[in-house]
């Protein structure tokens, strides 16, 4: 029995490995536009884009090709594993360009960045931005808008036509709770729908930007990491470089549309209605939160005279407080000298503010509600042992089962913050550097307070401390319980 659960186990691992050299070879092809942009400029980094490209989708390939015979099917439960050696090889890959083009980057820091682009974190250890190859910087955004939706899902309506199912590879894949609703009867078309409406509001980001008075290049890099709520920038000052309000408020509203659950989305431009906004259990909850936060802290920085009027107060924290909780990470202000209260609320929010299916990090809006909800139940039945306080979003009562994954993933996300942020103190990083760093990395927000604040990098992290914040940012995006399972007894068994 034990040989044949090995055997069994062996079959399926070859059969996911060779769902990642496909995904690692389709992945190569995404190098064809900043070789050209390269290429039209005259870069020097074109050598280094054309070798990792080469090497990207010689290393797919050899996979691929080296399975192709393993005739096992995917189970619903490989989905975990594929998507773990995805994530976490893809970094790798993304990595080679800046290697072979930046000859002072150490694989770590490359690693870092590309891991920080991929999980659209947004923490970077780069300086110099302004004066990079805009090859690289179209690379380091393009990552990001890569990452957003998730190359996994990408790949979910491309698999297919070469007869690979997705199903198992979506429900690994998508954000929050409730991973089996779908848009389409058939997951491929799921996966065809939603990248339908990130393109077509990038699109719409992008020629916003550019109408309000950002370059070209610049327009279609900051479209890249707005709706993807990846955060960076081909500016050192991030948004502080255009100083214009006209831009903010842009980027603002994007932010707010990105933090949404891109399934309402669809389901609002399919119907031609605005009523799946008004039912959404998330949508409202998240707007009012974002908004009256940044109302508190223009309040604050009123209060405390940071700034001569009350509309650049306003100004500043709508775009600060709206950009960290969001977990994009930009920045239009050195919001780490604010009072201390500003920045604390701002890392609190990013931790749970967006909503699930969006392309922000986090415990999600949905988690953090029914979580809430549960905690007033107990208190109201501390006071009223018999009654029956049912938990309900919308109209529906939210099962048992449900409730129990909602609150043991809750205390995971906080247990692994918990434990990554003693080994950054033991490391040797004060502690509100620390926490921040993990909270920045595993709600995939990137900018930190202290040491690793918005105007600075996170270059100041020693080989260990950045390998650590890589690994909070992956397990952060694949929320968690992806990552754990595989590292359980029972996971491999057949």
């Amino acid at each position: 029995g034990y040989t044949r659960s090995a055997l069994s186990s062996s079959r399926q691992v070859r059969a996911v490995l060779r769902v990642v050299g496909l995904v690692v070879l389709i992945f190569s092809a995404t190098m064809l536009a900043p070789i050209a942009t390269a290429a039209l400029l005259g870069e020097p980094a074109l050598d280094g884009f054309l070798s990792g490209a080469l090497l990207t989708a010689g290393a797919g390939a050899t996979t691929w090709l080296g399975m192709r015979h393993c005739s096992a099917e995917l189970q619903p439960k490989d989905g975990f594993l594929l998507v773990t050696l995805t994530w976490c090889l893809l970094p790798l890959f993304a990595a080679l360009p800046l290697l072979l083009a930046m000859p002072d980057l150490s694989l770590t820091d490359a690693y870092f960045e590309a891991s920080s682009a991929l999980t659209t974190t947004g923490a970077t250890v780069l300086t110099g931005l302004d004066r990079l190859p805009v090859s690289i910087n179209l690379w380091r955004c393009l990552l990001q808008w890569i990452g957003g939706m998730g190359l996994i899902v990408l790949a979910v309506a491309i698999l297919p036509l070469l007869g690979i199912g997705g199903r198992q590879i979506f429900n690994a894949e998508s954000p929050g709770p409730f991973k089996e609703s779908r848009l389409t009867p058939r997951i491929e078309d799921t996966a065809r729908a939603l990248w339908y409406v990130y393109a077509g509001l990038t699109a719409a980001c992008a020629l916003s930007y550019w109408s309000a008075g950002m370059s070209g290049p610049d327009a279609l890099m900051h479209s890249f990491t707005t709706l993807s709520l990846g955060g960076f920038s081909s500016h050192d000052a991030s948004f502080a470089h255009f100083n214009s309000p006209l831009l903010e408020a842009i980027a603002v509203v994007f932010m707010i549309v990105a933090g949404v659950n891109f399934s309402t989305h669809f389901m609002a431009w399919r119907g031609r209605v605005v009523r799946p906004y008004v039912t959404d259990p998330e949508a409202r909850l998240f707007v009012v939160i974002v908004l009256a936060s940044s109302a508190v802290v223009a309040g604050i920085l009123v209060f405390h005279h940071t700034y001569s009027s009350f509309f650049a107060a306003l100004r500043f924290s709508v775009f600060n407080v709206v950009s960290i909780a969001t977990t994009t990470g930009y920045a239009s202000a050195d919001y780490a000298v604010w009072p201390i209260f500003a920045p604390t609320l701002m890392l609190f929010l990013c931790l749970f503010a967006t909503s699930a299916g969006s392309t922000g990090g986090g415990i999600k809006m949905i988690r953090a509600r029914l979580a809430f909800q549960q905690i007033w139940r107990e208190i109201v039945r501390l006071g009223h042992p018999q009654a029956i306080v049912p938990i309900k979003l919308g109209r529906s009562v939210v099962s048992p089962v449900l409730m129990m994954s909602v609150l043991t993933f809750v205390a995971a996300y906080s247990g692994v913050i918990v434990l990554l942020t003693l080994v950054l103190v033991a490391s040797g990083l004060s502690l509100p550097t620390a926490a921040s760093a993990i909270v920045a990395c595993i709600s995939n927000t990137g900018p930190g307070l202290n040491e690793i604040g918005p105007s600075t990098t996170y270059a100041v992290l020693s080989d260990f401390q950045t390998s650590i914040c890589a690994a909070a940012m992956l397990v952060g995006r694949l929320e968690i319980f992806g990552v754990l399972v595989i590292f359980t007894r029972s996971y491999w068994r057949r």
